[in-house]
């Protein structure tokens, strides 16, 4: 039996060039070679394409051939450079490895669907949904799901600082992991935090900060039936999770520790797991996701965020919290690619 042709996209130009990165090379220790047949493609931070034997840190200094994903369907894969001349090579399918911007927004997405190969993830629709968090937030509310008060900055816009209720967390509304996030106390404090806020995008928004224990849950599955792998727990020492911001988050991380499964109650487990699931639906999110939410003291669940490409490094949360539910990465990547294939087989009306 011929193996299945993978297309593994991973690197790219956002600021979470270098998590992607490990995030690759996670994959490739768990990818079953002997079912299919990887092919690494790395996007370096200025954005040009590579074709690589494997997703090391330094294959941006030579040794790579030039590829593109090609959008004509007939291609149905990859076009790359060899020695003055094109090859093509048609691929079963795509995995993206990508995160935060340009990865989880749509964008590769986009070009994946005219490309017409079938790929693993969330379409195009709920990945620039789950992005935008004050999107997110909107259609969360009108499932039920609680979410903290926030309020949306244009660009340029002028806030009274005097009238927001401290403290307050400002994040930019498009971007991935906790850059440009900063908790602010006090009025005095609000205008560099929009500053670092603008820095990774022009949209930015003001929360009012939770009070609860930060738990996630990470989803995989078809939207009809998706499955919960364990809950987890942040647990701080003081500030907030910024874990991909460390210099060595693989040795641990200096003020956050993991906990999986989650020190919760049952019943608490129960609703944290059957709220992401609805977040998940109500998103439309496909494949997989990761759902990060506050649990109060009170007992209520509230969003914090939907990671549609979540980290799969040695230190990241989606693949512990599966693990711990009984499916190793090596499990997971083999249901991604079976339910991709899957959807591609069914009637576009179905899907």
């Amino acid at each position: 039996m011929d193996k299945l042709k993978i297309g593994v996209v991973f690197g790219g130009s956002s600021e979470e060039h270098h998590v992607s990165v490990k995030s690759a090379q996670e994959v490739a220790k768990n990818l079953d070679t002997d079912t299919y047949e990887p092919y690494w493609i790395g996007i370096t931070r200025s954005g040009a394409w590579q074709l690589c034997d494997f997703p090391g840190a330094d294959r941006e200094h030579g040794g790579a051939r030039p590829v593109m994903l090609s959008p004509d369907r007939s291609v149905h894969g990859l076009i790359v450079l060899e020695q003055g001349r094109y090859e093509a090579i048609r691929l079963d399918l795509v995995l993206p490895v990508l995160h935060g911007t340009l990865g989880e927004d749509g964008a590769i997405q986009g070009l994946l669907e005219l490309s017409g190969v079938p790929y693993v993830g969330c379409d195009v629709q709920s990945s620039a949904l789950c992005m935008d968090k004050s999107l997110t937030y909107t259609v969360a509310r009108s499932a039920g799901i609680a979410t903290p008060r926030f309020w949306v900055v244009t660009e340029n816009e002028k806030v009274d600082a005097e009238r927001l209720p401290y403290p307050v967390f400002v994040k930019p509304a498009r971007s991935g992991s906790s850059f440009g996030v900063s908790k602010v106390a006090g009025a005095e404090d609000l205008p560099s935090a929009l500053d670092a806020a603008r820095q990774y995008d022009s949209k930015v928004l003001i929360e009012e900060a939770v009070v609860g224990s930060e738990v996630g849950c990470a989803i995989l599955g078809d939207p009809s039936a998706p499955i919960a792998g364990e809950v987890d727990r942040v647990a701080l020492s003081h500030g907030f999770f910024r874990i991909h911001q460390e210099d060595s988050p693989e040795t641990g991380s200096e003020n956050s520790t993991f906990v999986v499964p989650a020190d919760i109650d049952d019943a608490s487990r129960r609703l944290v797991q059957e709220s992401a699931k609805t977040v998940y639906r109500v998103l439309g999110c496909q494949g997989l996701a990761r759902v990060d939410m506050f649990l109060t003291e009170g007992g209520q669940v509230v969003l914090n965020e939907v990671n549609t490409l979540p980290g799969m490094t040695s230190y990241s949360r989606y693949p512990r919290m599966m693990a711990a539910a009984g499916l190793p990465l090596p499990d997971v990547l083999d249901r991604l690619v079976s339910m991709t294939l899957r959807r591609k087989a069914l009637p576009r009306e179905r899907r």
